[in-house]
Order: structure tokens, then sequence, then C-alpha cells
């Protein structure tokens, strides 16, 4: 009887961390769409990475060491994505933690923002991601920006 309880305990969680792997699979590749239209200027794949109402923020500091939040509505960064540029927007992230509850999703992922092949910035991206109707969107994505000191 033991034996069947540690079998069926072993394969019940086989089963979880499958569905848990996929599930992180599915927002990596939603965050991947994001960057992936960035560098490919295609606003339809951009924008298929975020839900309706999405919000933007970027955490700045001002000289005098004043820590403000800045807003960038979705519309006014796919626009900006959308006007012809030279240089291609390519935005390398790493996959650092990842966490899951039901419909909930969070990601943290430190980043280098190159302009083409010169370095511009570099920081971290916090994403709330739903999913919504099975397909993981995200709500709110809140960056910082350095060009030093970056990982």
């Amino acid at each position: 009887m033991k034996l069947i309880y540690i079998v069926l305990t072993f394969l019940c969680s086989s089963i979880v961390c499958k569905a848990q792997d996929d599930e992180i699979v599915a927002i990596k590749q939603t965050i991947n769409n994001l960057f992936e239209g960035m560098r490919k200027s295609d606003t339809s794949l951009l924008r298929s990475a975020f839900s309706e109402g999405a919000i933007m923020q970027t955490v700045n500091k001002n000289q005098d060491g004043i820590v403000t939040i800045q807003t960038e509505p979705l519309d006014s960064f796919i626009h900006l994505i959308a006007r012809p540029h030279s240089v291609i927007y390519d935005e390398r992230i790493t996959f650092d933690v990842i966490k899951v509850d039901n419909e909930l999703a969070i990601a943290w992922t430190p980043y280098k923002f190159y302009l083409g092949e010169k370095f511009s910035h570099c920081g971290v991206d916090s994403y709330q991601l739903v999913k919504i109707k099975g397909v993981w969107k995200i709500q709110y994505l809140i960056d910082t920006r350095r060009k030093e000191k970056c990982l």
C-alpha cells in the first residue's frame, strides 16, 4: 500500500510540474512576442502580448535623486515602434524569476537594450500577466533604466 501511495504521489507531482512548466513556456512566449514585435516593428505581434487596458511604467530618478514613475500609454509605445527607424530596437532579456498562481503570473527579467548593435541602457522589467481566455497577456509592465552597473 505504501508503494502505491508513493507512486501515485510521484505521478501527481509529475503532472503538476508538467502543467506548471507548460505555463512558464507560454508566459515566456508572450514576453518574447513583445520583444520580437519590437525587433521587427510588428505592431500586431507587439499588441498581441498585452491585455486590453495594460499599463506600462518606468521608474526614473532625477538629478536630485528623487524617484518618479512615468506612465506611457500602450498606444503611444506601439506608435513609437511603428514609426520608421533605421536601427533595430533590440531588448535582450534573461528570465530570472517566473511565478504562477492559476491565472496570475509574475516575471522578472533583467535586460540590456540596444539600438542596432549599439548599447543604449539596461535595467529590469517586472511583469504582471493574466491568463485571459486561455492566453497569457501582459497586464502591467514596469521597468528600471540605467546606463551603468548592468547585470
